[in-house]
């Protein structure tokens, strides 16, 4: 490729204090403010390759806290007092318990010829994977039937 100058461009400053005259300008101007449109697909796959690389967790801290606290009360009469490891360790345990659960359930859903994991792949792979599942089908049950309304 050969070389060749770059022609001058004017600064943004400049561009703002000239005011836009005509319908031909307004349409310019607009273009340059318009976000960029990535292709369907695009953004998830780099939003995949981006949480295949991080270690992070993915659930916030503070919310699953106050959810572990809240279950931990409601069990017991009196508080429990959690430390910032206990929380950790039990956010990270079940970070993966469930990132299993949706890898084996996303193999169910290309097993079955869909691309889509639904709720009846979760309960089909629920009890062999989870010790506490029939907690879930219960539940899934009860919500079908509306017992459960929230």
């Amino acid at each position: 490729m050969a070389r060749t100058k770059q022609t001058p461009r004017s600064s943004g400053a400049a561009r703002a204090q000239s005011a836009p005259s005509g319908s031909g300008t307004g349409s310019a101007i607009n273009k340059d403010k318009q976000k960029r449109r990535w292709r369907p697909g695009t953004v998830a796959l780099r939003e995949i390759r981006r949480y295949q690389q991080s270690t992070d967790l993915l659930i916030r801290k503070l919310p699953f806290a106050r959810l572990v606290r809240e279950i931990s009360n409601s069990v017991s009469p009196e508080p429990f007092r959690w430390t910032a490891e206990a929380l950790m360790a039990i956010q990270t345990c079940a970070e993966d318990v469930l990132t299993h659960l949706f890898e084996d359930c996303n193999l169910c859903a290309i097993h079955a010829g869909r691309v889509t994991i639904s709720v009846p792949s979760l309960l089909f792979l629920a009890p062999k994977r989870l010790p506490w599942s029939r907690y879930l089908v219960v539940a899934s049950r009860l919500t079908s039937v509306g017992a459960l309304a929230s």
